[in-house]
């Protein structure tokens, strides 16, 4: 009898119903969570692929909503082409703020996964379902936040919740609007806390969003440094 696999993860998928921006945030045991298990693509929506990753599945899954397919039968074709599939932990969102999850037989527990329209949690190994229930809960809550705000306040929330019995080792934050490019990709590897480390960087990088979609339009806007100094102080929260 199988006792379960060890690799741990929790995540989120979010989208902002007001902004139709979507993305995911991810922490796990392993290094390199963010080149892993992430799948996202503008207009066409998000799949994040733990456990037993598979990265081949995250891009078929991508594949699929371009074709038109639903989240929830994006993974019913996922799981009928996959003959590992009770070792996976999969999670989609598409375009329209569907979305749908999978928690294979053979993840070890607590494993679980919460789905409601425009956000999917997903977690695997963790110390109790308090985790899932608690990322679900941030993101409910953060309505009128900035997406990439929202979903690092709810991976924040898993951490206190508990995380992983071992710790992490590796984050990740990646979120998309209408550019071919990420308005955010942040990622953390081979640290003590990845989550408070995706925070510190999180807090030096929010504010300099504007200006990075400013200035791909607009070469001649000054250095971030100067530009921030710039703009006006807002008070913290």
């Amino acid at each position: 009898m199988s006792t379960g696999i060890e690799f741990t993860t929790f995540s989120l998928i979010g989208r902002c119903e007001r902004t139709g921006m979507f993305g995911i945030a991810i922490a796990t045991s392993e290094m390199a969570v963010g080149s892993r298990c992430i799948h996202v693509a503008p207009g066409v929506g998000a799949v994040v692929t733990q456990a037993s990753t598979n990265p081949r599945l995250g891009h078929l899954g991508l594949n699929l909503l371009r074709a038109g397919y639903s989240a929830p039968r994006v993974l019913e074709e996922i799981a009928a082409s996959d003959q590992f599939v009770e070792r996976r932990q999969l999670g989609c969102l598409d375009v329209s703020g569907l979305t749908a999850a999978r928690t294979g037989s053979e993840n070890k527990p607590w494993a679980g996964h919460r789905v409601e329209r425009n956000v999917v949690v997903a977690a695997n190994a963790v110390v109790s379902k308090e985790v899932a229930e608690a990322m679900l809960g941030a993101f409910q809550r953060g309505a009128d936040l900035a997406l990439w705000e929202r979903l690092l306040r709810s991976l924040e929330a898993g951490k206190a919740a508990g995380g992983q019995p071992n710790g992490e080792v590796s984050s990740g934050l990646f979120v998309v609007d209408r550019e071919p490019f990420a308005m955010v990709d942040l990622r953390v590897d081979l640290h003590p806390e990845p989550v408070a480390e995706l925070r510190r960087l999180a807090d030096a990088y929010f504010p300099l969003i504007p200006y990075y979609n400013l200035r791909p339009g607009d070469p001649s806007v000054p250095s971030a440094a100067e530009w921030l100094a710039a703009q006006p102080r807002r008070n913290a929260g």
